[in-house]
């Protein structure tokens, strides 16, 4: 997968916005305005880093060497994801979109009702 399919798959996801927070090389995916992905444009092999539950992030870290602790972020809760590797694309789907549940799990259920997340 490359950064745009990567883009394109962040986008299609509800309520998400896009935006250059920290510089001109790190974009950075929101859901209701919390960060649920990040992506190193500078990075060769494109490489992400995606929010992650921290006993799936040893297991995936142990299964795959694409995937390691999240660099420049919390160690326990991301992970950085080589995605134009050896990966599978939708392995990689699966991880975006597990960051972005975990995401809208830990909105309010205010703002869970305001976005209509709520079940």
């Amino acid at each position: 997968m490359n950064v745009e399919e990567f883009r394109d798959y962040c986008l299609s996801k509800n309520h998400v916005t896009e935006s250059f927070p920290f510089d001109e090389e790190t974009l950075v995916f929101k859901v209701a305005g919390k960060m649920f992905a990040l992506a190193g444009l500078e990075h060769h092999p494109a490489t992400v880093s995606l929010k992650c539950d921290p006993e799936k992030a040893l297991e995936l870290r142990e299964q795959h060497d694409e995937i390691t602790p999240g660099y420049h972020m919390s160690k326990i809760h991301w992970n950085s994801v080589i995605i134009d590797g050896n990966l599978s694309h939708k392995l990689i789907r699966e991880l975006v979109d597990d960051s972005y549940n975990l995401v809208v799990k830990g909105l309010t259920k205010k703002q869970q009702k305001e976005f209509g997340f709520e079940s």
